[in-house]
């Protein structure tokens, strides 16, 4: 009877599917659902005849089928965070003469009390992961990875593919690019790929440290050296990176006066902690970042020319997110997606003129400005859609929609005020909170609140 009734056969092969214990959904090239299974819709509270047709992104929350599915990749047992809880998937690629043709997906365990039970085992392995990750952070304190650089566009895979080149040795590198780029992501990469990953990464902001602190914070001190000096002497950043790799952030900040004793911890691998008469060799690894002209820097006799040589042995440049506008939308994706699996809630739909707007929008703070607007705008968001009409106005205005006419200092002036004003209000005035969320000195943060009167 199997083998003669057609009808019979698509009966039985339609409950097995709909009584098995995964969820399923299968999609074609373009991401469009095609079938999905009846456990499955009931999960996600949707009706079976509704979700054909639909984008997939649509209809499953965090889903990857219409990217990394549909580029040929399998992928299985795959965490998804799904309605506030994770889901272990599989994603595999339909393929017809080696052609990709869509995309089918299952979700394990279809019994809700199973997967409550496998998801709270899951959450207390994760814990317990991030409490080991954060020990060997403390430790290694590189904490990201060349993964977290996300973007798809040409721009980004070609710094990537950069980054990977040049990880290994021991050259010094300089990474440009404008504030917000992602230069500090990079620095760990580079740590991470390389020989040295095991060993320490120190990172220092040269814009955050006051002059007359800069050559104990590098080169450390010795017992006695000046009034307050702790009993034995401190490690400096160089000592501290001894074996691993210092981080150099806002390397064009350098005071004058450091920078003749930098080239020469360069030059001669070894430093002098204040109050010593002894050296101490390192074995360093150098690793600069800037947003400045170094260039113009130099020929207004503001930074050393032999020092510009010494760290720019190798060069990485990061081009600003206006320049690639491909890697907006995947880059707000991202950060939507961490901000809901960390806040715990929901965004399911995104409306279009969200992402136009978006994707009109210069971003002249580059990815942590749009990390920063995502964060608030899910934060101002009651509901699980993301829509124009919910966003506040100075939201609105920092994306152009009704603004008055102003210069483009006015507008970054404008929206740099608002962001400000935001997160100090949702932050209870934690200053250090705030600087440390932003990206800025506790300093320059200061100088910004009283620039702009902010109350």
């Amino acid at each position: 009877m199997f083998d003669q009734d057609p009808l019979f056969k698509n009966n039985i092969l339609e409950t097995i599917i709909d009584s098995a214990y995964e969820w399923i959904v299968v999609v074609d090239h373009e991401g469009i659902v095609r079938y999905m299974n009846k456990t499955y819709c009931e999960f996600l509270g949707e009706n079976p005849k509704e979700v054909i047709g639909k984008h997939v992104t649509k209809v499953i929350e965090n889903t990857k089928m219409h990217r990394d599915v549909l580029q040929g990749k399998v992928e299985i047992a795959d965490l998804q965070f799904i309605r506030g809880n994770y889901m272990i998937a599989n994603r595999i690629p339909i393929l017809n003469d080696g052609k990709v043709i869509g995309a089918v997906g299952t979700v394990i365990f279809r019994d809700t009390e199973q997967w409550k039970k496998m998801n709270s085992h899951i959450k207390a392995l994760l814990h317990e992961l991030n409490f080991y990750k954060k020990e060997w952070e403390e430790i290694n304190g590189a904490s990201y990875t060349l993964n977290d650089f996300a973007g798809t566009s040409t721009e980004v895979q070609k710094v990537k593919k950069h980054v990977k080149n040049i990880a290994s040795g021991d050259l010094s590198v300089l990474i440009r690019g404008e504030s917000g780029t992602g230069k500090e992501l990079l620095a760990h990469s580079i740590h991470q790929l390389s020989e040295r990953s095991g060993k320490p990464f120190i990172k220092l902001n040269c814009g955050a440290v006051p002059e007359h602190l800069f050559e104990s914070e590098l080169f450390g001190y010795s017992e006695g050296a000046f009034t307050g000096a702790k009993k034995g002497g401190k490690l400096g950043k160089f000592q501290l990176a001894d074996g691993g790799t210092l981080f150099l952030d806002e390397i064009g900040d350098l005071p004058q006066s450091m920078q003749i004793k930098l080239l020469r911890v360069l030059q001669e691998k070894e430093v002098e902690p204040v109050g010593s008469v002894h050296t101490q060799k390192v074995n360093v690894r150098v690793i600069a970042a800037t947003n400045r002209p170094l260039e113009r820097l130099i020929n207004e006799n503001k930074f050393r020319e032999d020092l510009f040589y010494r760290i720019n042995v190798l060069q990485i440049q990061i081009p600003p997110l206006r320049d690639r506008k491909e890697d907006i939308w995947p880059l707000a994706e991202n950060f939507i997606r961490l901000n809901c699996a960390e806040t715990g809630k929901r965004i399911l739909s995104i409306d279009d003129d969200v992402k136009e707007a978006f994707l009109a929008y210069s971003w002249p703070g580059n990815a942590r400005e749009l990390k920063n607007f995502v964060e608030a705008a899910i934060q101002l968001t009651h509901s699980d859609r993301l829509s124009l009409d919910v966003f506040p106005d100075f939201l609105k205005e920092k994306l152009g929609i009704n603004r008055k006419q102003l210069t483009l200092k006015e507008h970054i002036q404008e929206t740099e005020k608002n962001v400000i004003s935001y997160y100090l209000e949702t932050m209870n005035g934690d200053i250090m909170r705030v600087a440390k969320h932003l990206g800025i000195g506790k300093t320059n943060l200061y100088d910004k609140i009283k620039k702009y009167n902010i109350r």
